[in-house]
């Protein structure tokens, strides 16, 4: 069974995101900041992460985590990201997959909130099945 780490603040949506993941026969932890994320990580590695963007304490922490985990955490550099946030409607900067790129925005995919369960499990799915 695969074991996904969700982050994001909203409490609501990572429930919601969580329950139907679980339903779709994976394992689902969920953390509401950057910091109880990183404890989580040393503890259990996640097969995948959900990273949101926006956090109280700073409004692009997301983009800073990914970077950290490809750049200064070996333990977390292979770890698929999924970036799944609402930044767009916050800062209109058209933020999109296009901006994916190993230096800036090192991660696999990219959805914007709010986003269909059905398209958010299809996409983990799909991420996964690449993960050998």
């Amino acid at each position: 069974m695969s074991y996904i780490l969700i982050i994001d603040d909203d409490d609501d949506f990572s429930s919601a995101a969580a329950t139907s993941l679980r339903n779709a026969g994976y394992e689902v932890q969920v953390e509401l900041d950057i910091k109880s994320a990183e404890s989580s990580m040393k503890n259990r590695r996640p097969d995948l992460v959900i990273l949101d963007v926006m956090f109280p304490e700073d409004s692009s922490a997301g983009f800073s985590f990914a970077r950290k985990m490809r750049h200064y955490e070996e333990k977390l550099k292979d770890i698929p990201i999924l970036m799944l946030t609402a930044v767009n409607s916050k800062f209109p900067l058209g933020f999109s997959s296009k901006d994916i790129d190993n230096t800036w925005l090192p991660i696999e995919e990219f959805l914007e909130k709010p986003v269909d369960l059905d398209i958010l499990n299809s996409k983990v799915s799909n991420m996964l099945s690449k993960v050998v």
